[in-house]
């Protein structure tokens, strides 16, 4: 009988002593959960907390100072086109081949991009007519390759928040260019900006304004949106 009692009492402790291991295993584990949820739930919130700060700083950033320098940006001179298609509103839907790419002018459906939204991407960008109406109203559009790294539309994102030149009056989209919207783009040019100026004065015929840059350069921008400020446009006071 002590010896069969001696086994149980043993076995008994062993039993205890698994069960204690195994309650602090559980401790444990239940502590590096705990743990990690809490680190995700910071990285949560503070992730739109940084973003909002960011932004902050960039809305008080002139665009200037984004991108390289006009100088390294390998810019083309601006090509002047002769404007088309004021006022011609074309039901949405509507296949609009436009003479020259990216568009500067030309008829576009009747509705508009929102004129509060600066920067699309792939995902949501609208169709060319609807921007083609914006550029009617003012805006300088700044078209980027589909195909641009996403370090460089990032710092393209990045400018549509910062500050624009007075000139422009708020009016500016980015949005990009997909190989199947027109015809090709010059080689080694990534963006490209466009502008639809209004008649001059004794000449019937109203330009657009296109400049191909093979990089990022918010002063090329700034310099392109000074020389055709927003209300140098068929209907300035529309947006």
């Amino acid at each position: 009988m002590g010896k069969a009692s001696s086994q149980k009492q043993s076995r008994r402790e062993m039993i205890e002593k698994m069960q204690r291991e195994q309650a602090r295993r559980d401790k444990r584990r239940t502590l590096i959960i705990v743990a990690a949820s809490i680190l995700v739930g910071l990285a949560i919130i503070a992730y739109p907390a940084i973003r909002l700060i960011q932004d902050s700083r960039t809305r008080n950033q002139a665009i200037s100072e984004l991108g390289v320098s006009a100088s390294a940006a390998s810019c083309d001179k601006v090509t002047d086109d002769d404007a088309k298609g004021t006022q011609d509103h074309q039901p949405d839907g509507t296949v609009i081949n436009y003479p020259v790419s990216p568009p500067s002018s030309g008829p576009h459906y009747a509705t508009w991009a929102p004129f509060g939204k600066k920067f699309y991407s792939v995902d949501d960008r609208p169709p060319v007519p609807n921007l083609v109406h914006n550029l009617e109203h003012g805006y300088t559009i700044l078209w980027y390759r589909d195909t641009l790294p996403k370090d460089q539309i990032d710092l393209i994102e990045k400018i549509s928040k910062a500050k624009l030149p007075d000139s422009s009056l708020g009016k500016f989209i980015a949005a990009p260019f997909k190989e199947s919207d027109g015809l090709p783009w010059p080689d080694g040019k990534t963006v490209a900006f466009s502008h639809w100026s209004a008649n001059e004065a004794g000449k019937t015929t109203a330009k657009g304004h296109r400049q191909f840059c093979g990089s990022v350069s918010g002063e090329a921008l700034t310099q392109f949106m000074d020389k055709y400020p927003a209300m140098d446009a068929q209907e300035p006071n529309g947006g």
